[in-house]
């Protein structure tokens, strides 16, 4: 196994630059997610890592080795994708270890090989059967399986479980954890689904527009994001942001007075998180209008209006909340965030 070094990439597509001199250490066996919306550059970054798309300027390395200018084939990477990609004509058992039989590797270390990897996925009675006959989930894990017998020092994958139902995504997701904590193999997982990258990942990068906005492990993201582009990304529901106006450590939110310990002045976004909304007794707090209310059982979650701005509240207890009633609901300071209203960046403490 190896770490994975990523310094100062660039990417072009003509004329048009799409990765912006983009930066990450990997560590030897660490699980690291790459995360962001739609076109941000994740998935161009793991294909430049894997080989299947060349660099204009920076290094990437594995281990020791620059692999800038190695085919994909001597970069000791294993991939896997969205589709699954596998043989229909061959079986199980054959396309796992269909990779290892190109190399010219022994027929006897094959089998033992692909044994090893379908015993750790659960796939040994499957072996003989063809891709056709599997669920989507085995043949994910098919998939995986041909990844693993080649014991690479990276693997990559590449929203492995967009293609699943959500039932099923849980339960993926669980398996390559139980994977990754099985094998320690150093990981790089891209995933438009910040659930599968905090729940999975030991640090996440955060990336837009080919850019990084934050690299850290899922709990330093939720609790203290960098910028509103973070906050309201990490987490679900996401952040709520309230405009208002920051003077001497209190925001003004349309009237209403919140105590906020930073420093600075100016228009402001208070973010607090669903969770961190409670009501308030006797009136006080901030007043809001109940739109939709979505009981979960464990918890309820309430849509609500302020001030003609969308807010979302979570209860761990049972209201019987009706739309159009107007309920008070007051921040924890101790969970309360301000963003600088033209840059997004969050405002630091006051000392």
């Amino acid at each position: 196994m190896s770490g994975v070094a990523i310094r100062d990439i660039v990417k072009s597509y003509g004329a048009v630059q799409v990765i912006h001199g983009v930066t990450v250490e990997i560590a030897d066996g660490e699980f690291v997610a790459l995360v962001g919306p739609s076109g941000c550059g994740k998935s161009t970054l793991l294909r430049m890592i894997a080989g299947l798309e060349p660099i204009n300027d920076g290094t990437i390395a594995i281990g020791e080795r620059v692999v800038n200018n190695l085919p994909p084939a001597q970069r000791d990477i294993a991939m896997v994708f969205q589709t699954y990609a596998l043989y229909p004509h061959k079986s199980v058992a054959e396309n796992m270890g269909f990779a290892l039989k190109v190399a010219g590797t022994d027929k006897v270390e094959i089998t033992r090989r692909v044994q090893a990897a379908a015993e750790i996925l659960s796939l040994t009675e499957y072996l003989d059967r063809k891709p056709r006959h599997l669920s989507g989930g085995q043949r994910q894990r098919v998939a995986m399986g041909r990844a693993i017998v080649r014991d690479p020092q990276v693997f990559l994958f590449d929203e492995p479980l967009s293609n699943l139902d959500a039932k099923l995504r849980i339960q993926m997701r669980t398996e390559i954890k139980e994977l990754h904590q099985r094998l320690k193999t150093t990981t790089v997982f891209v995933t438009h689904d910040q659930i599968e990258a905090m729940t999975l990942a030991d640090r996440i990068v955060v990336m837009q527009a080919g850019r990084i906005e934050q690299i850290g492990t899922p709990l330093e993201l939720y609790d203290n994001p960098a910028n509103a582009f973070v906050a309201t990304f990490i987490g679900a529901p996401s952040m709520n942001l309230i405009a208002g106006e920051l003077v001497e450590g209190r925001v003004d939110l349309a009237g209403h007075k919140v105590d906020a310990d930073v420093a600075g002045s100016g228009a402001v976004h208070v973010g607090v998180r669903p969770e961190h909304l409670h009501l308030a007794s006797g009136g006080q707090g901030l007043p809001m209008e109940v739109k939709v209310v979505e009981p979960t059982g464990s918890e309820t979650m309430v849509f609500l209006r302020f001030e003609g701005q969308d807010v979302t509240a979570v209860f761990r207890e049972r209201h019987a909340f009706e739309p159009g009633q107007v309920i008070h609901l007051t921040p924890d300071p101790a969970h309360l965030h301000c963003f600088d209203a033209e840059s997004g960046q969050r405002l630091e403490a006051r000392r």
